[in-house]
Parts: structure tokens; C-alpha cells; sequence
């Protein structure tokens, strides 16, 4: 590899890491209704809902007890309790994790993510900024989007 090659491969690293942590850094950026410090949050949450909430992560396919819940009712966020998806919107996506072609009005941002060198749509609770998970555009009918979400931060209630 020659030195110019080198310093042009250094230079794409640097700005994809600063794009990567520009994302990672929006919940930061933002004030929300629900806000904690590291150490209330980490009272609040289990060590993977704080690792999936705060800290972008992903839970693996096929791991969460939402994915497979048809019972008619809500899904909240677990950072802050508000209500995010409806029962009527779930669908199985045969990805591994609880899929809905749309949120409940206002509950959800987003913001563009390319922390895996992809570029993705991260969700984000309007409320307490929690990472929820990402949306794609290959879902269904009406909306055709995907809302792929880590059960892990979601909770469900039976209506």
C-alpha cells in the first residue's frame, strides 16, 4: 500500500467515524421529557436494556419474548413507560425481531445512522431518546416500512 493510499484510507476512517459518532451522539445533543444521568439510568434498566437503549446496541434475532406476542394491545418504551406501537401495526417479518409498518403518531424520531459502514434509519423515542431500533423500506402495505425494533427495550400491555 502506498502512502497515498494510506492517507486516503486514514481520511474515510476518520469521517466515518465521525458520522458514526455524530449519530451516536444525537440522543446526547437533544433534551428530552425523560432524562437521567448513567447512573440512574443504569438503577432503571437491566445491563441489555441499557446497552440497547443508550448505547445503540442490538439485540440477537429471534431472542426477544415480544416477537413472537399477537395479543391485542400496546407496546411502550422501556426508558419512559410511553406508548410507541400498537398491536394492529405488528406483523411478523420473519427477521428475527418484533416488526410494525408504523408507530403511533409522535412517538417515534429518527435520525440517519452509518455506524456500520450502512446506511440506516435509527429510531428513537420522542420522549426519553432511547434507541429503539432502525426502520426500512421494505415492509408492507400501507405504509411499506419496517420498524424493526429490540423487544428488549419494549414492553406489552393486553388491552
Amino acid at each position: 500500500m502506498n502512502r497515498r493510499r494510506f492517507l486516503a484510507n486514514t481520511v474515510s476512517l476518520a469521517a466515518l467515524a465521525s458520522v458514526a459518532g455524530f449519530a451516536r451522539g444525537a440522543r446526547a445533543a437533544n433534551s428530552y421529557q425523560v432524562a437521567h444521568t448513567a447512573a440512574e439510568w443504569h438503577k432503571l434498566l437491566t445491563p441489555t436494556q441499557y446497552e440497547l437503549l443508550l448505547q445503540q446496541g442490538t439485540e440477537a434475532p429471534y431472542t426477544s419474548p415480544l416477537l413472537n406476542e399477537h395479543r391485542k394491545g400496546v407496546f411502550s418504551c422501556v426508558g419512559c413507560g410511553t406508548h410507541k406501537y400498537s398491536s394492529d401495526t405488528k406483523y411478523d417479518s420473519h427477521t428475527g425481531w418484533p416488526s410494525f409498518w408504523a408507530p403511533l403518531p409522535g412517538a417515534v424520531s429518527t435520525v440517519q445512522d452509518a455506524s456500520q459502514a450502512i446506511d440506516r434509519t435509527e429510531v428513537h423515542c420522542t420522549v426519553c431518546g432511547g434507541h429503539l431500533g432502525h426502520v426500512f423500506q421494505d415492509g408492507p402495505k400501507p405504509t411499506g416500512l419496517r420498524y424493526c425494533m429490540n423487544g428488549a427495550v419494549l414492553t406489552f400491555a393486553a388491552a
